[in-house]
């Protein structure tokens, strides 16, 4: 099975595929693989009542991106819906961001965004995003890999036709909740965080967070201040965590502020050593609910070479 997905926002506005797909680090991770050679990304997601599926996003007609779904047998009336929908999810195609750019466009370090940059990607489930930004805290990025490839080779579930372990889906809540804490410690490598994935796990397990309910909830319903305050409570998540996943989320509110953005936007910017938290932002006040968005993309819009 193979379709195509218009790479427009909901009022129109363009989405640059590539740019969408190495907005961050995640793109690297299990079950994610990236090929910069045909500039896709291949990733596996869950369908009802079925094995899981991998697939494949790239460039389509131009405008659109080209889903493949990959693996062995026909795809069942459950298959397309499934992921077509996940699909839309880690492309972030249904965020507004005509308001951002009409802003951008007045700013000569973001009107470059404008062509459609500004989308992050999203793994197919929110509770995925949270369990790997959790395993971003404080350490290498050598190690957050190794921690991801052990729970999806450990727990994850194999899609249809595939015999490689990080292939299989991203653990279920109830999976990683079902292991001790000792597994997080043996297995995982995950050092002090053992003790903060399995207490997440259970507590999405027991229905006591709904984490896909954060996703689907308006700011209306559900305003960044208190969605923040939500990410705060999880065990594991503190200022630099619930900033990248509000960005996971398409809330760009908070500025990621760690060692890694600072001193890079003190280089971009031509400053001999960071400036403030504060003065950073204030510079990107302007932006309102997407000033950590604007943030973002001063940071990494070298990692896509313009044309």
């Amino acid at each position: 099975m193979r379709f195509e997905l218009a790479l427009r926002g909901p009022t129109g506005e363009p989405v640059d595929l590539w740019r969408t797909l190495v907005s961050h680090g995640f793109a690297e991770l299990p079950p994610m693989r990236l090929d910069p050679a045909t500039r896709s990304l291949a990733l596996t997601l869950r369908v009802p009542g079925a094995a899981p599926r991998r697939v494949r996003i790239g460039p389509g007609r131009p405008g659109r991106a080209l889903v493949e779904v990959l693996g062995p047998g026909r795809a069942g009336p459950r298959v397309r819906p499934a992921i077509e929908e996940g699909a839309r999810r880690v492309l972030g195609l249904d965020q507004d961001l005509s308001g951002f750019y009409a802003t951008a466009a007045t700013d000569p370090d973001l009107a470059w965004a404008t062509a459609g940059a500004g989308r992050m990607l999203a793994s197919p489930t929110v509770f995925e995003d949270v369990v790997k930004t959790i395993c971003t805290t404080n350490c290498s990025w050598s190690l957050t890999t190794t921690m991801v490839s052990a729970l999806v080779a450990a727990l994850g579930e194999p899609p249809a036709g595939s015999l490689d372990r990080l292939e299989n889906a991203f653990p279920t809540p109830a999976a990683m909740a079902a292991r001790p804490e000792a597994f997080y410690r043996t297995v995982v490598r995950a050092g002090y965080r053992a003790p903060y994935l399995r207490a997440v796990a259970r507590a999405v397990a027991d229905g006591a967070v709904d984490l896909e309910a954060w996703a689907a909830a308006s700011r209306e319903e559900l305003p960044d201040e208190e969605l923040e305050r939500r990410l705060l409570a999880l065990p594991g998540v503190g200022p630099y965590a619930a900033a990248h996943i509000l960005l996971t989320l398409g809330r760009g509110s908070r500025l990621v502020l760690d060692s890694w953005t600072r001193p890079t936007y003190a280089r971009l910017t031509g400053q001999r050593r960071p400036p403030s938290d504060a003065a950073i932002e204030r510079r990107f006040r302007r932006y309102g609910d997407r000033a950590g968005l604007a943030f973002w993309l001063v940071c990494t819009r070298d990692w896509v070479q313009d044309p």
